[in-house]
């Protein structure tokens, strides 16, 4: 196989949750493979922004609520109009909370489910929508967790969001691979983003994670970017429907 089918020249990715964590590093690794990427989220993305020009990579931003998948929608709509195709779509913007399950309200629940699920699956139909209706091909992927094989403790709304996203990836693949649009998920360990602050500011939990990883470190926000310009790639065209965990071995463990 080339080196070619690994690039992204010419490809243009639309990434949600790109001003930070694992998605900057995604839109990062997208430029560094010749890829443009379309960032969108409700925080400013100036620092991704700066990050893609000195790469000399492609970028633009879209404010966006995504917890309203309607604003998600029109969202891709506009993005799509404004300025070309898309030729692939990464979910990756997620929330978490933390509490007690017998403490866990209907606002922690339906707050990350809004946008871990129901946004990730509106998001994907209005991007297949467009590539069915002008016969492109088109890739799309679903960030999960390792929490969509395990429990975890005290984020119930998480893990059930990142099992669904799992589901959604084999349902979509089911319905889509044999047009052209291929659907994926990678499933993060423990990387260091804003999301795993708490675990990592305290002393027990980090120590008590740390040891269980065979890699012997918590995970970089490019690990998960090289993973994802592997699934947006021709080195891929013919996966559809897997979850590939990245995650320095927690789940072999």
């Amino acid at each position: 196989m080339s080196a070619t089918a690994f690039e992204l020249n010419g490809k243009r990715i639309l990434v949600t949750g790109a001003n930070t964590g694992i998605g900057q590093g995604i839109a990062l690794a997208i430029g560094r493979a010749g890829g443009a990427v379309i960032g969108v989220g409700r925080s400013s993305m100036a620092e991704t922004e700066t990050a893609m020009a000195a790469l000399g990579a492609g970028f633009q931003s879209y404010t966006c609520d995504l917890s309203d998948h309607r604003a998600a929608q029109a969202m891709l709509d506009r993005a799509w109009a404004a300025s070309g195709p898309l030729d692939g779509l990464v979910n990756n913007a997620g929330i978490i909370r933390r509490r007690d399950a017998v403490d866990f309200s209907d606002q922690d629940w339906d707050e990350v489910m809004d946008i871990n699920l129901k946004s990730l699956f509106f998001l994907s139909q209005a991007f297949a929508r467009r590539l069915l209706a002008e016969e492109r091909e088109g890739r799309i992927v679903n960030i999960a967790s390792v929490l969509s094989f395990q429990g975890g403790i005290r984020v119930a709304s998480y893990t059930a969001s990142k099992h669904g996203v799992v589901g959604l990836t084999r349902l979509l693949a089911c319905e889509w691979a044999a047009k052209n649009i291929n659907v994926n998920a990678i499933a993060p360990g423990y990387i260091e983003t804003n999301n795993t602050a708490a675990l990592r500011a305290d002393p027990e939990r980090r120590s008590a994670i740390l040891n269980r990883i065979p890699a012997g470190r918590w995970g970089d926000p490019a690990d998960i970017g090289d993973a994802a310009v592997f699934l947006l790639a021709p080195a891929s065209r013919y996966v559809h429907g897997a979850t590939l965990p990245v995650d320095g071995g927690w789940l072999a463990r």
